[in-house]
């Protein structure tokens, strides 16, 4: 599908709108509203939003986790497990 159908003026938005929302939501497609020219918003289904915020998420994690690597702070996988099983059984405790 060429990207140049995926990019429409805030007045095709305005005028189409339920038009607009149904082609996103049938076919998963990102839609791009412009405004005097310039990019100001997307427009997506909920289930590709849904695995966006995953994705990010998931970064951020990972992004987090280079960092505490980097500083060189680490336990074994053992260390980390044993430290879980006390967490829950505290919180079982209480």
């Amino acid at each position: 599908m060429p990207r140049s159908r995926d990019v429409k003026p805030i007045t095709y938005l305005k005028n189409s709108t339920a038009q607009l929302v149904r082609e996103v939501a049938e076919h998963g497609r990102t839609v791009l509203i412009t405004q005097n020219g310039e990019a100001k918003v997307v427009v997506m289904d909920v289930a590709r939003y849904d695995r966006w915020r995953n994705a990010m998420a998931l970064a951020k994690l990972l992004s987090l986790s280079a960092a505490q690597t980097s500083r060189g702070r680490v336990v074994s996988t053992a260390e980390a497990l044993a430290r879980a099983e006390a967490a829950l059984d505290e919180a079982r405790a209480e």
